[in-house]
């Protein structure tokens, strides 16, 4: 048996927890993945069988085990039956690609929610600018319903950093200004930079002064949108002349397990 311990933001490990999380983990990042955790109440043969296949086509051995201790030491939730132990990764984003700008984010399920909607958008590249949460965090990979493998991030110690790292690209920072645009009325080039700012105080008053300054109008019933919100808001509008495939999926079968 393993040694087993709740997850440390020092640690070189993190967890999926949940069958759709680790299945997905298997498919992105096989070379990650440490350890699977069965329990001992799992009773599909198909999640058994699909994650016992994509182990095998690992190419490094996957250690398999059922351990019912270890969802009493990592998960709290009564449903999760499995638990893929897994190493952490570098993925630097793309230097020519679209870029989401996340100034000092500080929520974890707020995270992973942003990175969910990214991936949807076929917008993988995220820069984090330090201090945020922790991207490893198992509350972000489990907000992020395993999109985090998927995900190519950077992080930058001051928003000065990633701006000298990727120059001349157009900045759209996200504010409550008054002379922000509409962001109806922008025309979003296919190369951008879109930036948030934390949930609780959004961007400082001299984003104000750099690229393009956007804002989502909306009723005066509220006072302003939640960050993923208004995130997922402006991934659809700079990507609206794109072609998705449509995606359907049963809700009633979309269960963690």
């Amino acid at each position: 048996m393993s040694t087993i311990k709740r997850y440390d933001k020092d640690d070189s490990t993190s967890y999926a927890l949940g069958a759709t999380l680790s299945i997905e983990l298997l498919k992105a990042r096989p070379d990650c993945v440490r350890r699977i955790y069965l329990h001992s109440k799992l009773n599909s043969a198909e999640i058994i069988n699909t994650i016992e296949s994509l182990a095998d086509q690992a190419s490094a051995a996957i250690d398999i085990e059922t351990n019912d201790k270890a969802f009493r030491i990592l998960s709290q939730k009564e449903n999760c039956f499995v638990i893929a132990e897994f190493d952490k990764f570098d993925a630097p984003i793309d230097g020519s690609a679209p870029h989401i700008v996340l100034v000092n984010p500080s929520n974890a399920g707020n995270l992973g929610t942003i990175i969910r909607s990214a991936v949807g958008f076929d917008l993988p590249d995220i820069a984090i600018i330090k201090p945020a949460a922790d991207i490893f965090d198992p509350k972000t990979v489990r907000a992020s319903m395993g999109s985090l493998f998927r995900l190519r991030f950077s992080h930058y110690d001051q928003f000065e950093d990633y701006i000298s790292a990727h120059k001349d690209r157009p900045i759209y920072p996200f504010m409550l200004n008054r002379d922000s645009k509409d962001l109806r009325e922008v025309d979003i080039p296919n190369t951008f930079s879109l930036v948030f700012g934390n949930e609780a105080t959004g961007l400082p008053k001299e984003f104000a002064c750099i690229g393009t300054p956007v804002q989502i109008h909306h009723s005066d019933a509220i006072d302003s949108l939640n960050l993923p919100i208004a995130l997922s808001i402006g991934l659809y509008s700079a990507t609206r002349s794109r072609d998705f495939s449509p995606h359907f999926f049963d809700v009633a079968n979309e269960v963690q397990l």
